[in-house]
C-alpha cells in the first residue's frame, strides 16, 4: 500500500485547469520527483495533498485513507517561501508547532535539540529567526517540516538559499529520512537534485502530466546523444564522422554531439589512430535535457 496515493486529481478554478487528472503514487521509503515549470500545477498539487484544498474530481489517499484532520500529524511540509515569524525565539516556534501537529511538549522540545546539533547550531535555540541568515533560516524551516516526525515529507524547493556546504548536508539529511522509512515528495527545478535523489518522477507540463516512471526507465528512452573524449593530443577529422552534428575542443579534450550510435564507435577508433585517449563516454541524456525535449520552449523559466 502506498504512502500517498493520488488518482486522477483535478482542479479547476473558474474556467483555467489548475491540475488535470493528475496520478502518481509514493512508496514507503521513497524520495518522489514532481517537475515542471511555473504554472505547470505543482503547488496546487502540493497543496490538495497537504488537505489545504481540496480537488474537484479524483481522490487522495494516505495509507489507504482519505483525508481527515488527523492525517495532518502525518504530514510535513517545506514550502519554498520562508514563513517562520521573524520576531519570535525558534524554540519557542518550533515546539509549538510541533505541539499543533499532537506531539507532546517534552519531546517536541527534546527533538529541536537533536536537530539543531545535528545541524551543528544547538547555539540558536534562544534566537530570533530574524537574527540568522537566509541559508540557517532555511535549515530551522526543514526542521519545522520533520520535528514531529511525519511519515510523509513535502519539500517545495529545499535547497534554495543554501550554499553548496549546506546543500550537501541538507541532501544527506533527507537520504538518511528516507532510509529510516520516511516518504517525501520533492519539488524543484534544480534536475541534477532530482537525479541522485528520485527514484520515481511525474514531469507536469500545463497542468497535465506529459512524462512519468521510473528516472533509469526514463532515461532508456532518450538517445544518447553526446560523447566526451579527452586525449594527449588533437584529434583531427572528428567533424567529418558521419553522425558527428558538432565538434567543440575544450581544454581537456573533446565534447561531441551524434546522431546515430555507430559514430562513438568511429570516435574513439580514429582518436585512438592519432594520440593516447585518457578518458571516452557516451554520455546519457542528463533530466534537465529530457525535460527540455519534453516540454519545449515552455518549460524555461
Amino acid at each position: 500500500m502506498s504512502v500517498l496515493d493520488v488518482s486522477n486529481v483535478s482542479k479547476q478554478y473558474g474556467d483555467k485547469t489548475a491540475v488535470d487528472s493528475i496520478s502518481l503514487q509514493v512508496e514507503r521509503g521513497e524520495i518522489y520527483g514532481l517537475l515542471g515549470a511555473n504554472g505547470a500545477g505543482k503547488t496546487t498539487t502540493m497543496r490538495m495533498v497537504l488537505g489545504l484544498i481540496y480537488p474537484d474530481a479524483g481522490s487522495i489517499r494516505y495509507n489507504g485513507k482519505p483525508y481527515t484532520n488527523d492525517i495532518t500529524r502525518m504530514l510535513g511540509y517545506l514550502p519554498e517561501e520562508r514563513g517562520l515569524y521573524p520576531k519570535i525565539k525558534v524554540s519557542e516556534q518550533l515546539v509549538y508547532l510541533a505541539q499543533l501537529k499532537g506531539m507532546e511538549k517534552k519531546k517536541a522540545d527534546a527533538n529541536l535539540k537533536r536537530w539543531l546539533e545535528r545541524f551543528g547550531v544547538p547555539e540558536y535555540y534562544d534566537k530570533r529567526v530574524e537574527e540568522l541568515s537566509k541559508g540557517n533560516q532555511q535549515k530551522i524551516q526543514f526542521i519545522a517540516a520533520v520535528i514531529h516526525e511525519p511519515q510523509l515529507i513535502i519539500l517545495d524547493e529545499a535547497f534554495s538559499g543554501l550554499d553548496p556546504v549546506n546543500v550537501e548536508i541538507l541532501k544527506g539529511t533527507v537520504k538518511e529520512l528516507r532510509d529510516s522509512g520516511v516518504s517525501i515528495l520533492f519539488s524543484t527545478h534544480r534536475m541534477e537534485h532530482v537525479e541522485e535523489l528520485c527514484r520515481n518522477i511525474t514531469i507536469l507540463h500545463k497542468s497535465k502530466t506529459v512524462m512519468k516512471g521510473n528516472l533509469r526507465d526514463i532515461k532508456n528512452r532518450f538517445p544518447k546523444e553526446r560523447v566526451l573524449l579527452s586525449t594527449t593530443g588533437e584529434v583531427d577529422g572528428l567533424a567529418s564522422i558521419p553522425g558527428v552534428t558538432a565538434a567543440l575542443r575544450h581544454e581537456n579534450g573533446y565534447e561531441l554531439r551524434v546522431s546515430r550510435p555507430e559514430a562513438a564507435r568511429e570516435i574513439i577508433t580514429l582518436a585512438l589512430s592519432q594520440t593516447d585517449v585518457h578518458h571516452f563516454e557516451v554520455k546519457e541524456p542528463t533530466l534537465n535535457e529530457i525535460f527540455i525535449k519534453t516540454v519545449g520552449g515552455d518549460g524555461h523559466e
